[in-house]
C-alpha cells in the first residue's frame, strides 16, 4: 500500500500533483493534459502558474475559463487530432487519469530545460478495484520509470495499491529534464 503523506489543499485534487507542483519554475508554464473539469489547472494557476488545459470536452474547458479567465484552454481530441504543442515547450506538465501511449515520448519532447512531469494514472492489476480495466488505460509493472529515465531525471516514482480517493492501483511519477552540463567555450 502506498501511503498517503502530502496534506491534500481539495478533496478533488491528486496529493501527488500537490506535493510536486511547487518544484516547476515559479510562474512558469504549464500543461495540463486532459485535464477534465480543470481540478489540476485550477490549482496551478492559483500557485501562480501560467495555465494551458487541454481536453475534448468542450463543456469542462468553457467552465475551467469561465471559473479562472487566466486559464489558456484549448479543444482537442488527443488521441484522434495530431499533436496541438509541436514546438512549444513547458516548465511543467501534469497527467492525472489519462493514458495515450502514442502521447508519452511527445510530453517528454513537449518538456522545457529544468521542466518537471508529474504523471499518475492506474496501472495493470486495477481491473480488480473496477474501471479503467481496458489494458491499454493501465500502465505496465514500472512502465512510466522506464520511459523517462534515458531522458529525465527521477525525482519520485511509487506504484501500487492506494485507498484515497477510492480504492486503485496507480503508478507515480515525477521527473525533471536532465540538463547537460555546459562545456567551456574552445580557446582560438
Amino acid at each position: 500500500m502506498i501511503p498517503d503523506m502530502t496534506p491534500h489543499t481539495s478533496e478533488n485534487t491528486s496529493p501527488w500533483v500537490e506535493r510536486f507542483a511547487p518544484m516547476i519554475r515559479a510562474g512558469g508554464s504549464v500543461l495540463d493534459l486532459a485535464c477534465g473539469k480543470g481540478r489540476h489547472s485550477l490549482l496551478l494557476a492559483k500557485l501562480g502558474y501560467e495555465v494551458e488545459a487541454v481536453d475534448r470536452d468542450a463543456g469542462a474547458l468553457a467552465r475551467i475559463s469561465a471559473m479562472a479567465p487566466g486559464i489558456v484552454t484549448r479543444l482537442a481530441d488527443l488521441e484522434g487530432d495530431p499533436w496541438p504543442y509541436d514546438g512549444r515547450r513547458f516548465d511543467g506538465i501534469v497527467v492525472a487519469n489519462y493514458l495515450y501511449r502514442p502521447l508519452l515520448p511527445l510530453l517528454l519532447d513537449a518538456l522545457d530545460a529544468n521542466g518537471v512531469l508529474i504523471y499518475e494514472t492506474f496501472m495493470a492489476g486495477n481491473e480488480r478495484f473496477g474501471k479503467p480495466s481496458n489494458p491499454a488505460f493501465l500502465l505496465r509493472q514500472d512502465e512510466l520509470l522506464d520511459l523517462v529515465r534515458p531522458r529525465l531525471t527521477v525525482v519520485a516514482f511509487e506504484q501500487g495499491e492506494i485507498d484515497v480517493p477510492r480504492p486503485a492501483r496507480v503508478q507515480r511519477l515525477c521527473a525533471t529534464r536532465r540538463m547537460e552540463p555546459l562545456l567551456p567555450a574552445a580557446s582560438p
